[in-house]
């Protein structure tokens, strides 16, 4: 639900100005991914982008179900047989999907991928029938993916189980692409990720502005965060990746526990000082629903949020609703 507000940049990719922010946008893990960089010459700041946007396209390889030649492919592929060596980058995601899983009680497992007769891609959007969806939902066991890190390898128990790292993948990727950026020497950047916002230092000397999108309305806003970095915005909800079924609104975010799209909560806007904090939480709030998300935000010190309920009502964290009022100011 966060969308960066930065109209003061829309001329970044302009004239080569020193001090000018610079800007790049590409299409990358299913969405599109926005950087802004500040505070530097415009050639060096411009080749800092392109380095950040190499490592994070090198990210995505390895993470993607939808290609073949990934890891997390070849981790499906082999479920049931036997064991695949991961890179580091891998094994250090899929550790904190399992304690994501732990933390969550569940709600929150990446081998929803399992659940293969879901599709949300344009021009291939499918609803399963519903015993393929009760056969499928038996091979959803994130305790069924056993990692050993002292060989370096991943498994999943069962053949037929599947990984989904949609979830967890996306906001390492773009903290990876982050950490070039500040390895390059900028000191002021914000990147977006289809709704997920990482920040570092200001724009211009003054605060990064974040508007917070209502999932029941995505052209209003519910309010505006100033944030300085580091920080992160991180953001679930069904409004993004949905297709209409026999009248129905149909997303991509699966419980677990029933193998259909989570209801209860539209959507999700978590905001912290890192990745980590907040890695996986939204997805797990949205199967939780908000009662159970209240009570999950508050057992995480440094987390804000936002939720929007089924009904309609929103709720705010103390902390989520002090940095909107400073952000209206």
């Amino acid at each position: 639900m966060a969308l960066p507000l930065l109209g003061c940049v829309s001329w970044a990719s302009a004239a080569p100005v020193f001090g000018a922010p610079q800007r790049g946008s590409r299409a990358l893990m299913g969405t599109q991914v926005d950087i802004v960089a500040d505070g530097g010459e415009a050639p060096v700041l411009r080749h800092a982008i392109d380095l950040a946007y190499a490592e994070m396209e090198r990210l995505q390889a390895l993470f993607s179900r939808y290609r073949p030649d990934s890891v997390v492919s070849r981790i499906s592929r082999a479920a049931g047989i036997q064991p695949v060596a991961v890179p580091s980058e891998v094994m250090g995601v899929l550790k904190t999907a399992q304690q994501k899983f732990r933390l969550s009680g569940g709600a929150f497992d990446i081998t929803v991928g399992s659940l293969k007769g879901w599709n949300f891609e344009e021009g291939h959007q499918t609803v399963p029938a519903a015993g393929v969806v009760a056969r499928q939902r038996q091979l959803v066991d994130a305790r069924r993916l056993v990692l050993d890190e002292s060989a370096g390898t991943a498994y999943l128990a069962r053949q037929g189980m599947a990984l989904d790292l949609g979830g967890i993948a996306k906001l390492p990727i773009l903290e990876a692409g982050m950490r070039v950026l500040r390895q390059q020497g900028v000191g002021n950047a914000l990147i977006n990720g289809g709704g997920d916002v990482l920040v570092m230092g200001q724009l211009q000397g003054r605060p990064w502005r974040v508007g917070l999108r209502d999932p029941r309305a995505p052209e209003r806003l519910l309010g505006a965060l100033s944030v300085q970095g580091p920080a992160v915005v991180a953001s679930s909800g069904d409004y993004e990746r949905y297709f209409l079924a026999a009248g129905k609104r149909v997303h991509h975010i699966l419980d677990p526990r029933t193998g259909y799209p989570t209801v209860g909560v539209h959507g999700v806007s978590l905001l912290a000082r890192d990745v980590a904090q907040v890695n996986g939480l939204g997805a797990a709030l949205m199967v939780q629903g908000a009662q159970a998300g209240q009570a999950l935000v508050a057992r995480q010190p440094g987390v804000e949020a936002l939720m929007v309920a089924g009904d309609g009502s929103a709720w705010y964290s103390a902390g989520m609703a002090a940095a909107l009022a400073r952000g209206a100011v």
